[in-house]
Formats: C-alpha cells, structure tokens, sequence
C-alpha cells in the first residue's frame, strides 16, 4: 500500500517544505488509464513559491514526480490548480 500513496506523500511533503501556508496545502489523487493525475492546491499567495521563477520549480517537482512513478511503475503527472481570485490572466496588458 505504501507505494500507491508514494507519490501523493512525497508531493505533500515537499509542497509544504517549500510554500509559506503548509496547511492550506492540498493534494488530489486520481488514477485512469493515462497514469496517476495528481492535483495540487496552494494558498494563492504560495503560487509564486510553487510555480518559481519561469515554471523552474513546478518543472523539477514534476521531474521528481516522474522519478517516484518510475520506481511504482506509474505514469505521474501533476496538475497545478489556479487559485481562486487569480490575477494571471489580467496581466496580459
């Protein structure tokens, strides 16, 4: 069994690790044919901390993610929710 929530563990405790509100950390497992999806919600002021600068943090997250589904035989693949409220797509201007 501890390897079916492997994945899901070792997203949780490194998301935490990283943002400033660990507790609003949220983590959403779902298994199909395509692999394991999982979906990852922050408070949205951690959203920078998450993505980092250019997508390069949420790039070596997903990296690492790959790596824990190699050694499950698992295709992980992570899902960063938007925030509610988000700004983003306003900034185009």
């Amino acid at each position: 069994m501890s390897n079916v929530v492997a994945d899901k563990d070792f997203l949780e405790f490194l998301v935490k690790s990283i943002v400033d509100h660990p507790d609003d950390v949220v983590v959403d497992r779902k298994v199909d044919e395509m692999g394991v999806l999982l979906s990852l919600k922050v408070n949205p002021q951690d959203m920078g901390q998450v993505v980092g600068r250019q997508g390069a943090t949420a790039k070596a997250i997903r990296s690492l993610l790959r790596i824990v589904g190699i050694k499950n035989n698992a295709r992980v693949n992570l899902k960063i929710e938007e925030p509610e409220g988000s700004t983003r797509a306003s900034h185009a201007a």
